[in-house]
Formats: structure tokens, C-alpha cells, sequence
């Protein structure tokens, strides 16, 4: 059935994954304040006085963007739940390599860019990512119950 809890959850990480994609990830101000480096899910940007830096990162927004196609499809795979749950565990993976993407870009390659002891301020988009593994986690959790909930109701048969 789509009217189940699992299914809120799972449009609620297509939602996570829309902010992510449209809002910065991660900010970083450098000793001088012409000095600034930023990252959203297409670029990592920095700039030093006048000049200004741009490392494209599509893959990045091609893997939200995944995690949100994924998670929409799992909706309408509501009859077939062992499906909705090997879609959540492709999920999970996606999204840990974003994870480890951000926190590469953050915190290893932002290291080099102003005062290495700063780490920088996460906005908005980092957070989203981080609600979308909760997500992920809580919407697996109840598939696996309803799962848990139909064979147990056919042995009884």
C-alpha cells in the first residue's frame, strides 16, 4: 500500500535531496575577507583578492540527484517490499559516498585554503544530506517491519 509511513519517508529524501542540490553545502571564510571558498553540489569555488577558482563536481549532483530518482521509484514499488528495501540499501551507499565526498572536499582540500585550523561552517545543503540518512535508515527500518509483518501473517495461514 503507498499510504504506508515508509513511503512519507521515502519523498521526504527526494525533498532532502532537492535542498541539497539547491542550496550551498559548505562555506569557508580565509584570513583576508576577499578570501572565501564555497561548495555546492555542481562546484567548489574559492577565491583569493580578485581571482576566483572553480572545480566542477557534477558527479556530486549526479549522486543526489540519483539518491532523489531512487527513492522516488522505491514509492511505487510498495507491493514489492524485499525491491523497496535493496533500493534503501543502494540508498545508504549513495549516500555515504556523498558523504565521504563533502568531508573530502570540506575537510582535506578546504584544509589547504586559509587557516588550516578552521574547518569552515556547513549551511544548509549539508544538513539536508544528513537528514536523508536518517531518513533512509527509519524508512528501511519500516519496510523491513511490514516484511517482517506479512510472513509472519502467512504462517499463520
Amino acid at each position: 500500500m503507498i499510504q504506508r509511513v515508509q513511503t512519507i519517508f521515502l519523498f521526504l529524501i527526494a525533498v532532502a535531496m532537492g535542498v541539497a542540490l539547491a542550496n550551498p553545502l559548505w562555506e569557508k571564510v580565509g584570513a583576508q575577507p576577499t578570501e572565501m571558498a564555497h561548495l555546492s553540489a555542481l562546484q567548489y569555488s574559492y577565491q583569493q583578492g580578485v581571482t576566483t577558482f572553480v572545480d566542477s563536481i557534477w558527479y556530486l549532483a549526479l549522486l543526489i540527484a540519483l539518491v532523489g530518482l531512487v527513492s522516488t521509484y522505491a514509492i511505487f514499488q510498495y507491493k514489492n517490499r524485499l525491491t523497496q528495501t535493496a533500493l534503501c540499501a543502494v540508498n545508504a551507499l549513495m549516500l555515504t559516498a556523498i558523504m565521504g565526498i563533502v568531508l573530502y572536499k570540506t575537510l582535506y582540500a578546504g584544509k589547504e585554503y586559509g587557516d588550516p585550523g578552521d574547518q569552515g561552517n556547513f549551511l544548509t545543503g549539508f544538513y539536508a544530506i544528513i537528514v536523508a540518512l536518517v531518513l533512509n535508515a527509519l524508512a528501511n527500518r519500516f519496510i523491513r517491519r511490514d516484511e517482517k509483518l506479512v510472513r509472519g501473517s502467512e504462517r499463520l495461514r
